[in-house]
């Protein structure tokens, strides 16, 4: 699909901490949404829209990030890195990499998981002579983001980095998605750290140059705890597979209750799955798994696991309870241990 616009910068660098302990031993771009990393959905989408040259701005574990990304080969693009020795910021990430970027361009957060069509808001921001063109979506509680209001012809005219709930105007959020204009960069001093939203937004819409909103459309959530991650696993299970009859040797004897998602080379048995998640290589028997996510490598026996996300490797021994938790890489639960609430590192 041929846009006009050919590349495109993701903001990687963050250390993800609210997402601890999944986030201890990988970036959070890389965390799980099925069968793939999350952020390769941003990008698959920035594919669809004729992006032919991504550069990912790379911070925390920018090793283990290059490893799970690759070069782009796979889906006709080049994928590209740069890297902070201090974090600088979604704008500073920008200034840091001026002088290759095209005269329009698009940028994204890679914080959040997008499975959406990026080709018409790029479409919107030359039709407006926008010079930025800032993707928006409605939520139910608009605080931790920057709201926008918009007017009849969709440009911004007030928009503000999380409101208290006094200040709040508008359920409509930054989904953190960008068209620019390279020519607003000039405004970022380099070298510095420099929030792309809160710090040059304000003094483009000062000078009156147009600030467009676009509503996506597709699947957008911002992953920043591990419910969400847990609940973006469960809105493409059932997106992608709420068709699928699942059965056959891999799901013998159980009964399941979608969404589920059962990857390759995992099985289970005997037991009972409603809103599950099962990554590669899991071997679940004889448990009762509700409302969590199981990355791979896991094993688990005739235990019960409600509202959790079970990380990589993990060993679940017989009459354990796991309810309301997030267990790190690793792990081992006792035969007959309870875990309520809590984060295990």
């Amino acid at each position: 699909m041929g846009t006009g616009a050919r590349q495109a910068v993701i903001m990687v660098g963050g250390k993800g901490t609210r997402l601890m302990p999944l986030t201890k031993y990988r970036p959070k771009p890389i965390l799980p949404v099925l069968d793939k990393p999350c952020l390769r959905y941003l990008i698959e989408s920035m594919a669809g829209a004729g992006i032919k040259e991504v550069i990912l701005a790379c911070g925390y574990r920018s090793s283990q990030l290059v490893e799970a990304v690759g070069d782009g080969s796979d889906l006709g693009i080049e994928i590209h890195y740069s890297y902070e020795t201090e974090p600088l910021g979604t704008g500073g990430a920008m200034k840091q990499i001026e002088d290759r970027l095209d005269d329009v361009f698009i940028a994204a957060n890679g914080d959040v998981f997008a499975d959406i069509s990026i080709a018409e808001q790029i479409d919107v921001h030359r039709s407006t002579n926008a010079s930025v063109t800032i993707s928006l979506t409605s939520v139910e509680d608009p605080r931790e983001f920057g709201i926008a209001r918009l007017d009849d012809s969709g440009r911004i005219l007030e928009f503000k980095e999380k409101p208290k709930l006094e200040e709040v105007f508008s359920d409509l959020v930054n989904a953190g998605v960008y068209v620019v204009n390279r020519s607003v960069l000039a405004d970022i001093p380099p070298n510095v750290f420099y929030d792309f939203s809160k710090d040059l937004v304000p003094i483009l819409m000062a000078r009156g140059e147009r600030i467009q909103g676009f509503m996506l459309n597709g699947i957008w959530k911002d992953v920043g705890r591990p419910s969400d991650l847990l609940n973006v696993n469960l809105a493409m299970a059932t997106k992608l597979y709420d068709y699928l009859s699942w059965g056959g040797k891999s799901t013998e004897s159980t009964v399941i209750k979608k969404p589920f998602f059962l990857a390759a080379g995992s099985s289970i048995l005997g037991s009972e799955a409603a809103a599950a998640v099962v990554l590669e290589n899991c071997s679940i028997k004889e448990s009762k798994i509700t409302n969590s996510l199981i990355m791979k490598g896991c094993s688990i026996a005739s235990a019960r696991i409600e509202n959790c996300i079970i990380g990589e490797g993990c060993r679940i021994s017989p009459r354990a309870r796991i309810s309301n938790a997030v267990l790190g890489d690793g792990t081992v639960v006792e035969t007959g241990a309870e875990i309520i609430g809590d984060k295990v590192f």
